[in-house]
């Protein structure tokens, strides 16, 4: 399968001298195409930099980062936008919908930008795919938080990006809703091909992905493959002592 991330010494250091933060300290990771990969590890361990890293939202103090065969830091500016908007989504804790916007609004905002004459279709297509059909014309205030959140993934799909990254996308929902996310983000890897990179403190949440990166101190400790049960995360974390 073909790799769609891929990190060779990738390292980041905030700060300098005895006050320098390593963030990250020289990752080398490949993830194929169609992985559901969930990262988890202590605050601090570095999980979210390197989410922020793969997205190019951050450039990297040494090492390379590439999607999808393109290296990050050989990009112009405007070629680094141009990918983010095109081959990559992004899913946040915070939603970040716009209250005064509907359903299908939010959802479409990636492509009206683009000057997307299709994007509202688009839009109604994903946000029916996630179970909004009946939801399209509906401010986020007249949505409940799991709702919102599938709002969000339809948005990161309507792009057809081939990853998303999702920084603790079931942080602010109750058990049931996150249950319902994480299982629509497994649906997003195995029925409809993409690539998925969680961050997530739940180890429950972690078991429906179907492999596991654990992070301490700005370095991968632990590359599991995951079998589908609830324990396994669990299992992970405790022979690394990360409970």
């Amino acid at each position: 399968m073909t790799a769609i991330v891929e990190t060779r010494a990738l390292a980041k250091t905030y700060g300098s001298g005895e006050t320098a933060v390593h963030a990250l300290a020289g990752i080398d990771l490949s993830i194929e195409s169609g992985q559901f990969v969930a990262v988890m590890g202590p605050s601090g361990c570095g999980k979210s930099t390197l989410l922020n890293m793969l997205g190019g939202l951050d450039n990297p103090t040494d090492g390379e980062v590439a999607i999808g065969g393109e290296e990050l830091s050989k990009l112009s500016d405007d070629a680094l936008t141009e990918l983010r908007r095109h081959k990559i989504g992004f899913i946040f804790q915070a939603f970040n919908l716009i209250p005064m916007l509907t359903a299908t609004e939010n959802a479409s905002l990636p492509l009206r930008l683009d000057g997307d004459g299709t994007a509202n279709d688009k839009a109604n297509h994903w946000l029916e795919a996630v179970g909004l059909g009946d939801r399209l014309g509906n401010r986020p205030d007249q949505l409940s938080g799991g709702q919102q959140q599938r709002v969000a993934v339809a948005r990161a799909l309507t792009t057809d990006p081939a990853l998303i990254l999702a920084d603790e996308p079931t942080g602010n929902l109750d058990s049931k809703a996150a249950t319902e996310i994480v299982g629509l983000l497994q649906q997003v890897a195995v029925k409809w091909g993409r690539t998925v990179l969680m961050v997530t403190h739940d180890a429950r949440v972690a078991s429906y992905a179907h492999r596991l990166l654990l992070m301490r101190d700005g370095a991968i400790v632990g590359d599991r493959q995951l079998d589908g049960t609830r324990e396994a995360p669990y299992r992970a974390l405790e022979e690394l002592d990360l409970l």
